[in-house]
């Protein structure tokens, strides 16, 4: 026979010899083991007997506040599924139907504080609310959600909870919030009752605080209740032009900073507009032109950007304003001085990187390639010894890997290092050059602009004497002279300055050209072909990636708004069998049906529509500056422009 006295966790024996145990049924005491105990099989047992079940059951507030306490903590797993349990789904109930009778509005002189002393009625809030919050968290696992929405204790708690507890206290807003969530998971099932049927329906109480509460947290759970039950469209017959919660929507619309509230707002709207009554009692509400520009503005405030650059140039060709000639680079006196106090062989690895670059068809004797490093550091042996000729070749190819020392066949055979050349540098051509007979004067380069006119007198002589007065030999010039005055003062233009003018840094050195046959016209700017911009670019911005969800509800109620805004005209998108360009919305009319509504449009409903047209019209260009990166949302937005520019015509 059992003892008496307490077992495990504090359950006194006699509790289930009336429980109907028999005598070894009794568990007997043990000492705890060190397991955590809400691992225990006994505390998770698919039986009616479950140890926390039966806590639940006990009557004893210590008891029942040790069974909460672990089931707060195993709700919070998508494993904890309430059939699993029997009894438990109801055992939970039974003390939020407790506070729901006791603290309610019509018994506020036995309302005690949630954090008042320690009493037993302060308990039992407690665990309603612990009872309340293991059904929510279990509600948002779909198989418990199914469970709780045909029970037949969860709607009678949830619409009492919002039609006799207001949110007034900490314990009142806490328990209300529970009942709107476990709403949440059950709405897709909630068919409300008929308007004149007299029953309770959520709506009422849901509006109300959604426009009147000062709690966020309240607002956002109304606002998410009401989208979800009225986006069933057998509860459309509830929907009210005046509803309170369309007056909260457009007032914290603005609110974009806080996007769990906005995404409340959007979502409502969108379920609330759905149901084309609606739709059109809204272009006649006085915030309609508002709200239209508040959505396109929170579509422009949610977009994310980036600056894309495309050349628009065409080939770009460039040239000296002078005549260059090509010639070997030479070390200056600095790099010599450097390149001597290194020693090898670092110094003639350093020598080759400056001197040569890698060429495929380049090619040098290695005897000049020996000398030209020889006459290079010979008057610097005294500090570092030459490296012998071999060495040096060698040193090619660990430089230069493609490049390599070779022996071409003969006769004679030729020793050559194939792969590199020597490294060139563009100079300026000597610029008091004689080019007189079509370039063809062999007379060398004067020191100065008046030698090379003393020199031009002497052609110009010349060809007055060969009877050819009038023509200009420089170069390719073609110029005719009307006597051997304007000649002579025409040969002046092709004798360069004294000096040459000193440029802005930020010029470039190098002279466009719109053709690489111009060359030759840099002594004839006027001549040349206007070039194009070097660097000529398109830069704009372009969105990047698509929009988050919460701007494809706001896209959609701009949508439906123009849709009912040009519903007389061709221009409104027209729904078909899988509504394409209009999708969200399900309609069973058909086109002729729907000829049928627009030719018996009243004159409320006209209004509407010049409304409406007013206010797309007032923020087309506002809507010019939205981009999507979706090509067919994008094709939305070009669509009600359009319309919109139709409606200024």
């Amino acid at each position: 026979m059992a003892a008496t006295g307490y077992v495990r966790g504090g359950v006194p024996t006699a509790y289930y010899r009336n429980a109907g145990y028999l005598p070894h049924q009794v568990p007997q005491h043990r000492p705890a083991p060190t397991v955590t105990d809400d691992y225990e099989r006994w505390y998770t047992e698919a039986i009616s007997s479950n140890r926390m079940l039966l806590a639940l059951r006990s009557c004893l507030l210590s008891e029942i506040g040790w069974a909460l306490d672990r089931l707060c903590r195993l709700c919070n797993n998508e494993q904890f599924v309430l059939r699993a349990i029997p009894g438990l789904t109801d055992a939970l109930f039974e003390w939020p139907e407790w506070y729901l009778r006791e603290c309610s509005d019509e018994k506020d002189s036995q309302r005690v504080p949630l954090f008042a002393l320690s009493s037993d009625h302060e308990k039992k809030m407690r665990h309603a609310l612990e009872s309340l919050f293991i059904l929510r968290n279990a509600a948002l696992n779909e198989p418990n959600a199914v469970e709780l929405a045909g029970n037949p204790r969860t709607r009678p708690l949830i619409f009492g909870a919002l039609q006799r507890l207001k949110p007034d206290t900490d314990a009142n807003v806490e328990f209300i919030l529970h009942c709107v969530e476990i709403l949440h998971a059950i709405a897709s099932t909630l068919v409300l009752p008929p308007l004149k049927s007299g029953k309770v329906s959520p709506l009422q109480p849901l509006e109300e605080w959604a426009n009147t509460s000062s709690n966020r947290t309240v607002i956002i759970s109304c606002l998410t209740a009401l989208g979800l039950i009225l986006a069933n469209p057998l509860n459309a017959s509830h929907l009210s032009s005046t509803s309170p919660a369309i007056t909260a929507s457009i007032r914290l619309l603005p609110l974009f900073i806080d996007k769990p509230l906005v995404d409340a707002c959007l979502n409502y709207l969108y379920a609330h507009l759905s149901h084309l009554p609606m739709t059109k009692a809204f272009l006649l509400h006085p915030d309609m032109p508002a709200t239209l520009k508040l959505l396109v503005s929170f579509l422009i405030s949610e977009q994310v950007e980036e600056i894309v650059s495309i050349d628009i140039a065409g080939p770009v060709f460039t040239a000296y304003p002078f005549k260059v000639n090509t010639v070997n680079y030479e070390l200056s006196p600095e790099e010599l001085e450097d390149l001597a106090s290194k020693a090898e062989p670092e110094r003639c690895y350093e020598w080759m990187k400056v001197m040569f670059i890698p060429k495929t068809d380049g090619e040098l004797t290695q005897v000049d390639f020996w000398n030209f490093y020889k006459d290079t550091f010979t008057p610097y042996q005294e500090r570092h010894p030459l490296l012998v000729a071999s060495d040096v070749i060698k040193n090619v190819n660990t430089v230069f890997p493609t490049a390599q020392a070779m022996v071409l066949p003969g006769p004679p055979q030729r020793f050559v290092v194939r792969g590199v050349d020597r490294r060139k540098r563009d100079v300026e051509a000597e610029r008091f050059v004689c080019q007189w007979n079509r370039s063809g004067c062999a007379t060398d380069a004067f020191k100065g602009a008046g030698d090379l006119y003393s020199h031009l007198e002497g052609h110009l002589e010349a060809s007055e004497v060969e009877g050819d007065r009038s023509s200009c030999l420089w170069a390719t010039c073609s110029h005719l002279a009307s006597s051997p005055e304007n000649l002579r003062r025409h040969v002046l233009t092709h004798i360069p300055p004294k000096s040459i003018l000193a440029k802005d840094p930020a010029q470039p050195k190098l002279v466009t050209l719109a053709t690489s046959a111009e060359p030759e016209l840099l002594s004839r700017p006027t001549e040349r072909t206007p070039a194009p911009a070097p660097n000529a670019s398109l830069r704009f911005p372009a969105p990047i990636g698509d929009p988050p969800s919460s701007s494809l509800t706001a896209l959609l109620i701009i949508r439906t708004l123009f849709r009912a805004s040009f519903a007389s005209s061709d221009i409104a998108p027209r729904a078909d069998a899988d509504h394409f360009g209009f999708p969200g919305v399900e309609e069973e009319q058909e086109e002729q049906e729907e000829q049928e509504m627009l030719t018996s449009m009243g004159e409320s409903d006209r209004e509407g529509e010049r409304k409406g047209k007013k206010a797309f019209v007032g923020v087309r260009r506002l809507m010019e500056t939205v981009r999507i990166h979706d090509s067919v949302l994008m094709g939305w937005i070009t669509e009600m422009v359009d319309a919109g520019m139709t409606g200024v015509r």
